[in-house]
């Protein structure tokens, strides 16, 4: 009888050992704008780094400002369309992008308040592309396939036009705070420069402390990164964080383990342990530098979804995670910790594809090794 006691005594320790549920505590949580949602569009690319953007501002200038998501967007379409143009079909034309496309369309044309550039048509409430890809895709495939083999130097403004019944015109002037703005202007206003702003990854295949072009589908616009070793990639965004810098990041969040329904994403060690790290801390698996690039070539990590890093938490055993904030909304059943997800650091080192932080925020030792 009291070895069947001890006996049960014994399990029920082990499964409450493993079955932990996650408390976090704030190490570092910076000023970010609330948390929206990209609605049914592929777009997390510019909501991600509007936010991003918008903390920029919030740190360099402490003004709040909501940024206008689609005014990127609507700006980028045109590129990506002469790109799969002129690669004759033979590219991607699709809704995904990267980071510095953002800082792409700031550079050229300039930034303009959410009050300026809705992106929603037609009385629209939510934002949805799904027809608007399509048509653009079909019209693009029917100048590509043209039996002539001359497009029409009509193509640009027909492309133009499907934009802007779709998204809207672009505005020229805007009222913001009782003045007028150009998107140039106001840009100047905000202290916001594109050259301000690095992208760093961490790849064995390309020299370190070099910068490349990393060959991912979303890389439409051939952005180049400096890569750093793993550990230091790491560190890097640690320092950051520290320091007052929130970050841009691009992730592979297509593992059963990223779970936005329950605001976390591990790698646990015991591939059978999977559902159970959702709800309760697992030994999480070592990640190395060989490790994440033979999943990467393997394709078992993908670039398919970009978010905002605004802080550092730890759990109860003292692991870190990086609070990451999300758009896909704030609320609903498929939603936890207001639309923030608590990445942990073997999540971040296996699948994290790219960050991107201002320069200030580099060592200036790791500023002389890209230099």
């Amino acid at each position: 009888m009291n070895k069947l006691i001890i006996s049960s005594v014994i399990v029920l320790s082990s499964f409450i050992g493993f079955s932990q549920e996650y408390q976090f505590t704030s190490i570092v949580d910076l000023d970010c704008s609330t948390v929206k949602s990209q609605g049914n569009t592929g777009t997390c690319w510019s909501f991600s780094t509007s936010s991003f953007l918008e903390s920029e501002i919030k740190r360099i200038t402490n003004m709040d400002v909501d940024l206008s998501e689609m005014y990127t967007v609507r700006n980028t379409y045109p590129k990506k369309a002469w790109n799969y143009v002129m690669r004759q079909g033979k590219a991607q034309f699709s809704q995904g992008g990267l980071a510095h496309d953002v800082l792409n369309s700031v550079e050229s044309y300039g930034l303009v308040p959410e009050a300026a550039f809705t992106g929603l048509a037609n009385n629209d409430i939510k934002h949805n592309h799904s027809e608007m890809v399509a048509v653009l895709k079909a019209m693009l495939n029917a100048y590509i396939d043209n039996p002539a083999r001359k497009l029409s130097p009509r193509w640009k403004t027909s492309i133009e036009a499907i934009l802007d019944i779709y998204l809207g015109k672009n505005p020229k002037t805007f009222a913001y705070n009782g003045k007028d703005y150009t998107p140039k202007s106001f840009q100047k206003m905000v202290k916001i420069k594109a050259s301000d702003y690095v992208t760093l990854t961490s790849f064995k295949h390309q020299p370190f402390y070099n910068n490349f072009v990393l060959s991912i589908p979303d890389n439409f616009s051939n952005g180049s990164m400096y890569n750093v070793p793993l550990d230091e990639f790491e560190q890097i965004m640690v320092n950051a964080l520290e320091n007052g810098y929130s970050i841009e990041l691009d992730i592979d969040v297509s593992e059963k383990t990223f779970s936005s329904k329950n605001g976390i994403a591990v790698i646990p060690e015991d591939k059978e342990t999977q559902l159970e790290a959702l709800l309760g801390i697992q030994k999480e698996k070592e990640i190395t530098q060989e490790y994440r690039q033979q999943e990467f070539e393997n394709y078992n990590t993908t670039d398919d979804h970009l978010m905002h890093i605004t802080g550092i938490a730890k759990d109860q055993n003292g692991t870190l995670y990086f609070k990451t904030k999300n758009s896909w909304g704030s609320n609903g059943k498929r939603i936890k910790y207001g639309g923030y997800v608590y990445i942990s650091t073997a999540f971040i080192r296996l699948k994290a594809i790219s960050i991107t932080v201002h320069k200030d925020a580099l060592t200036k030792s790791l500023n002389k090794k890209i230099s």
